[in-house]
């Protein structure tokens, strides 16, 4: 799964190449983004960031509800990389009575 996650810019810098870069945490992760899509983007602002990409700029409410809801569904760790994909158990079904078919023996 790619999702879009969001983040606040903690750092901006620019490469030799002139490429904008910056330092985005994601509920204390951090990580390195491009964010030459969104030239006004400032410290301080919140981000969607998509596969290392900063591709729209949110505002902190929407942010930090959505922070909330991937760390109710166990979705941030996994989607920032910070956890082996085996160990995930997947949420469960919220339709009654439904049976996940066996996993791989």
């Amino acid at each position: 799964m790619c999702l879009g996650v969001p983040g606040k810019v903690v750092e901006i810098s620019d490469t030799a190449d002139g490429l904008r870069m910056g330092k985005v945490d994601f509920d204390g992760i951090r990580k390195d983004v491009c964010l030459a899509y969104l030239p006004d983007l400032q410290v301080g602002d919140y981000t969607i960031v998509h596969v290392g990409f900063a591709i729209t700029k949110l505002d902190e409410a929407s942010a930090l509800e959505s922070l909330r809801m991937f760390r109710e569904l166990g979705l941030l760790a996994e989607e920032l990389g910070q956890s082996d994909p085996a160990d995930l158990v997947p949420p469960a079904c919220p339709i009654p009575g439904w049976q996940a078919p066996p996993g791989p023996a």
